[in-house]
């Protein structure tokens, strides 16, 4: 990464002035009391509630306890057009340094659907700090006891925030391996799916631990089963669709991106202040432990491979699942 960083500079070199609000100094190199001078915002391309609002918000907090940066990151919430919305407002930012947002599923399907102008070739991917499983959950007073139960109804109801997300992906493969007619509805934020499912118009709901397990404990939902390999430690009277028989298996990757065009001393800061917030006890405390997250810090460089890899399976998998040609 040195090597990278110290090639980049020097093309830097040859651009005096400001880029972004980014000062350079006559030699090239950054001039790192001069960034950040005023605040950052991340974009959270979904409602307030879902599980991108809640990691984004931890996120701000952590780096607030823990004084690592001399200004604040104002977090916004930008919905609609399933993600397209809050990222092309992200990657119209070119070459800013003071613009981010949290990488979703959609960040990746609503390209691949030609419903976005905008794809994960307009970002710079900064790092990524944990791994979600998905828990499928019904109503506490569902008459779905098991995913035995799953595979004896004829049609299913469940909610995605969009056409296509990972919860309407799993929901086609539990069509496919279950044998039951899945029927996935378009809501704008993972909050909007669970008023749907506790008012009675959803049979399930496919979610995060950050946004499912507070349900849980609280009574109104019951987990019928997890799409990790293994049984979750939080959850360890919950079964994986893999042992039931069903070769169903999906996580999902959090992270941050920031505009293209980042200079490689800011992907460097920022994937410096991530690692402090990923390795830290107040994330573990205020993330990791309360939500039930896998820890799991990737640096820019295999962040960057990661995301090109994950875009080319959801492209596969929507072939398979005949989302798209």
């Amino acid at each position: 990464m040195k090597t990278r960083n110290i090639s980049r500079r020097t093309v830097l070199g040859t651009m005096l002035g400001v880029t972004g609000g980014l000062m350079l100094n006559g030699t090239g190199a950054w001039a790192a009391d001069k960034y950040p001078s005023k605040n950052i915002t991340m974009i959270v391309p979904f409602g307030a509630g879902g599980g991108s609002d809640i990691l984004a918000r931890t996120i701000v907090s952590v780096i607030q306890d823990m004084k690592l940066l001399p200004v604040d990151i104002l977090v916004e919430n930008r919905p609609g057009s399933s993600g397209a919305k809050g990222y092309k407002l992200v990657a119209d930012h070119k070459g800013d340094p003071y613009m981010m947002a949290t990488v979703s599923v959609s960040f990746f399907t609503t390209p691949l659907l030609g419903a976005s102008p905008v794809s994960l070739k307009d970002f710079t991917p900064i790092a990524a700090i944990s791994m979600s499983p998905y828990i499928l959950v019904v109503r506490a007073d569902s008459k779905i006891k098991s995913i035995e139960d799953l595979s004896k109804a004829k049609r299913l109801s469940t909610g995605t925030t969009g056409v296509v997300s990972d919860a309407a992906l799993i929901g086609q493969m539990i069509q496919n391996e279950v044998g039951v007619k899945v029927v996935a509805v378009p809501f704008d934020g993972e909050g909007e799916i669970k008023a749907g499912l506790l008012g009675g118009h959803l049979d399930f709901m496919l979610g995060n631990p950050s946004e499912i397990l507070p349900q849980i404990e609280g009574g109104a939902v019951r987990p019928i089963a997890v799409t990790t390999p293994e049984r979750l430690a939080s959850l360890p009277d919950v079964p994986t669709f893999k042992e039931a028989g069903y070769d169903i298996e999906h996580t999902q990757l959090r992270g941050v991106v920031m505009p293209l065009d980042m200079p490689a001393d800011v992907i460097d800061y920022w994937e410096g202040i991530l690692q402090k917030v990923a390795t830290s006890e107040e994330w573990k405390k205020q993330y990791i432990d309360r939500y039930k997250d896998e820890p799991r810090f990737v640096p820019h460089e295999e962040f960057k491979k990661v995301l090109e890899n994950t875009n080319q399976k959801y492209e596969t998998m929507m072939k398979q699942l005949k989302i798209i040609k």
